[in-house]
């Protein structure tokens, strides 16, 4: 790994771009890549303390791990993880918030409760700005500092919804999105039918979507169905189907009730053109969820200049084009399109690919107070 970032730097050289900026996000890249192994950052900077904390805000308790840089605060941030039924103590997760803290950044991990159930929970948005909330309050040593938010996935649409509850008594400076979406109906037709539009074309493109995209769909709206059959029969598909399975929808649907058979026929559907009227069949609480969950719905002026977004153009789960139509609706964002990156993980990645995400990072490193002389 210490030789791919070596082989890396010496391309920015030839390049005639090597900054001390890109330097350390080629260090950081590696680090992340590199993930619990060696590293030249590794080499480099203090081991982050990690230490757990419960708090509470109003009524409401949670608990967090915090990944403290041992070297003066850059800024701080709240890293939001994907669908793992680990949460906060994913392997992965762990290794991503130190790497973070050894650029400087104090970093805070909340638990999610719809990260370790794998469904997208409209009510972890208020759990997110919780976080938010008590990271600016209880953190004097992060004063005066830039504060964000970096949520991969899915968690992107609910880290926004956070930003946006707390814009006028703990605003963000920033929101870092991982393969994120804009429009729930958009990422449903991917999902199930493969297919996705670029923003403004009427086109439809082909993908090649994970099965686990449309599993995550079923599980977060079977949620709140009222049918209480439908309702376990549904989530329980969901969650089994999430690891990979091909039930037999046919059979399943002469099981269910009105409310469960309109939402399996949104999953098991493959036409693009006909999911605007599988959605609008939808029992009314599905719909109101939709409605909450996508960006499109709601006014993201309070995000202007503070999204960076950074998405891979081989994405599985949710199609580059959603970033794309978020950076496009939020004015000011900086959008980082990845040639070769999947979804969440760098490793594989071309050296154009490499080059691109240095650039994503340079912008995250940027928002950072400059570090002591």
């Amino acid at each position: 790994m210490i030789k791919k970032a070596r082989t890396l730097a010496l391309t920015l050289l030839l390049a005639g771009c090597v900054t001390a900026e890109s330097w350390e996000a080629t260090r950081l890249l590696e680090d992340i890549d590199a993930a619990g192994g060696p590293s030249a950052l590794k080499e480099e900077t203090p081991e982050p303390q990690r230490t757990t904390e419960r708090y509470a805000v109003g009524a409401r308790w949670n608990v967090a791990d915090f990944y403290h840089p041992r070297q003066p605060i850059g800024g701080a941030l709240v890293l939001v993880p994907g669908f793992t039924p680990e949460g906060k103590d994913d392997p992965r997760v762990v290794e991503l918030a130190r790497s973070l803290a050894r650029t400087r950044f104090l970093v805070m991990v909340p638990e999610v409760p719809g990260s370790r159930a794998q469904r997208v929970r409209l009510e972890d948005a208020e759990t997110i700005a919780d976080a938010l909330r008590h990271l600016k309050a209880s953190r004097p040593e992060a004063a005066g500092r830039a504060t964000g938010a970096v949520a991969i996935s899915y968690a992107v649409g609910l880290a926004a919804l956070a930003a946006l509850e707390v814009a006028e008594e703990a605003p963000l400076d920033f929101l870092v999105g991982v393969g994120g979406y804009y429009d729930s109906a958009a990422v449903v037709t991917y999902a199930t039918t493969g297919r996705f539009r670029l923003p403004g074309s009427r086109r439809w493109e082909s993908g090649r979507p994970l099965d686990s995209a449309k599993w995550i769909f079923l599980a977060t709206n079977a949620a709140v169905l009222e049918d209480d059959a439908d309702r376990r029969r549904l989530q329980a598909l969901g969650k089994r189907c999430f690891e990979g399975c091909a039930p037999d929808i046919a059979a399943l649907g002469h099981e269910l009730g009105p409310e469960g058979l309109a939402l399996l026929n949104l999953i098991a559907n493959r036409d693009p053109a006909r999911v605007p009227s599988l959605v609008a069949a939808l029992p009314e609480a599905v719909q109101q969820q939709m409605a909450r969950l996508s960006l499109s719905r709601h006014d993201l002026s309070a995000l202007a200049g503070r999204l960076i977004l950074v998405h891979g153009k081989q994405d599985p789960l949710i199609p580059y084009s959603e970033s794309m139509a978020l950076a496009r609706a939020v004015p000011g964002s900086a959008l980082f399109l990845i040639d070769g990156f999947s979804h969440i993980t760098p490793e594989g990645v071309g050296w154009g690919g490499q080059l691109q995400l240095v650039d994503a990072i340079q912008a995250v490193l940027a928002r950072r107070a400059p570090a002591a002389r």
